[in-house]
């Protein structure tokens, strides 16, 4: 079948296009040239520098053009998910970074100040290094791959290890600021092919990054592909990881290569794979252009779904009416609300930061008024060490109030949708913060999550 890349009349691509669709990036390098950053104090630009030494920093002119209100930069949702902010830095690391660059100190001093201030942001959380890392029976690790969970296995293009645009919240960041021995990034399609040949229990492959859809599509297909000819009866779904369609649409609509990328698509839905888009919206700004609308019809017309997701992030959507309006936005474009998240504990979590009894209300309240189909949605969720915990809310027993957890997956899958309880602690920001209720000493998890990182449990994975 060919691909027509429609627009609002149906007559193909635009005649005239938007304002600026032909990207361009903007970076450390760059940015000072952009007109509204070159308006603004020189105080709070050298403080954007500052922090963005440290943490990775990327625009592009639709960010800057489509999606921010510079009339209202302090209290802009898409400004402060995408250019550094002062507090994104504890005080004293930014007043290390300060110090080296108000020196004049040469790029390598800046870079080992960062390097040293970014070993302390907790790269990677949640055992991804230690726990995640797949092998092959032959003992080969796979570096860039995880395995968490028993039927979903995630795979890093090595060529897709940037994004269109970086989210200040990245929780990936270490893959962006050249510390390579922080990536997870892979080639090998056909190490991919037969590491699902070894674990029939994998029925989904995640392609990840930074973003996958930053590849060109002939690249992309060259991951892809080898999985629809390797006749893998176990895989049944592909999904894609991505924030392409809030901060490039036009990969989808007047990217010369757009028809390309949306055939591959279409190339896998008619393999009989079922093809996931996850996309990635942190607020409702991002699903109003144009551009974007178009790029939604366009894929959901290659039979592709999309889910959606994103953690909940202060200063940002923080509120239970951005979510509402959030999701149905996103219901009435055809999308599957899927995930909210809570901010997970590396980089910048703590100018993030939302109490988890605040998350649960604001969660609370958002799905409550949302329609019925939108009730999809999970949350808020935790992606730690021992799985994905979901914060059930906070509950009274015998005149003491206690959190109420369940684990919506676990690295064990017996572990999944096991409800357990916490002391109620009403500044915890995340699983580390709580402790067993009723005299326990600890979680049903926690021995067995200890016995598999010293290696005394055998892979739980494929044992279910």
């Amino acid at each position: 079948m060919e691909i027509t890349i429609s627009n609002s009349n149906g007559n193909g691509f635009h005649e005239k296009g938007p304002k600026n669709n032909k990207y361009k990036s903007y970076s450390l390098r760059n940015f000072r040239k952009i007109p509204q950053i070159a308006a603004l104090d020189e105080d709070q630009v050298f403080e954007m520098e500052v922090v963005g030494n440290v943490l990775p920093f990327k625009s592009n002119n639709y960010v800057v053009e489509e999606l921010i209100d510079w009339n209202n930069i302090q209290d802009d949702p898409i400004f402060k998910l995408t250019f550094p902010q002062r507090d994104m830095l504890k005080p004293h690391h930014f007043e290390e970074m300060a110090e080296v660059i108000r020196s004049g100190a040469d790029k390598q001093t800046i870079k080992r100040t960062a390097d040293k201030i970014r070993l302390q942001l907790n790269p990677h959380p949640a055992g991804q290094v230690e726990l995640n890392k797949p092998a092959l029976s032959c003992g080969d690790q796979l570096e860039g791959m995880q395995h968490k969970y028993r039927e979903t296995v995630l795979f890093f293009p090595s060529q897709g290890q940037t994004c269109h645009a970086y989210c200040t919240f990245c929780f990936r960041w270490p893959q962006f600021v050249g510390l390579d021995e922080l990536k997870f990034a892979m080639r090998e399609a056909d190490l991919l092919v037969e590491y699902l040949r070894e674990h029939p229990e994998v029925t989904d492959v995640l392609f990840t990054g930074g973003d996958p859809l930053i590849m060109k599509p002939k690249i992309l297909a060259g991951y892809i592909e080898p999985l629809l000819e390797a006749d893998l009866p176990n895989l049944k779904t592909i999904r894609i990881g991505s924030k392409s369609l809030s901060y490039w649409p036009y990969k989808f609509t007047t990217d010369k290569d757009a028809p390309e990328t949306l055939a591959l698509f279409e190339k896998v839905v008619n393999s009989g794979k079922h093809l996931a888009l996850m996309g990635h919206f942190s607020h409702g700004v991002e699903l109003q252009t144009p551009a974007v609308k178009e790029a939604i019809r366009n894929i959901r017309a290659t039979g592709t779904e999309i889910r959606t997701q994103s953690p909940l992030l202060a200063g940002i959507n923080d509120s239970a009416e951005i979510w509402r309006e959030m999701w149905q936005e996103q219901i009435n474009q055809g999308l599957i609300p899927y995930y909210m998240f809570v901010v997970r504990d590396t980089g910048a979590r703590h100018y993030f930061d939302i109490p988890l009894e605040q998350a649960h209300e604001i969660f609370s309240e958002a799905y409550k008024n949302v329609s019925g189909i939108g009730r999809t949605v999970r949350g808020p969720s935790m992606s730690c060490k021992p799985g994905k915990v979901h914060i059930l809310g906070v509950t009274e027993i015998r005149g003491e109030k206690y959190f109420v957890l369940n684990m919506i997956q676990g690295r064990n899958p017996d572990w999944a949708n096991k409800p357990f309880f916490a002391k109620y602690n009403p500044d915890a920001v995340w699983l580390d913060d709580l402790e067993p209720a009723f005299g326990e000493s600890e979680f049903f998890f926690e021995q067995e999550l200890r016995e598999m990182e010293q290696g005394k449990v055998e892979n739980v994975l494929s044992l279910n």
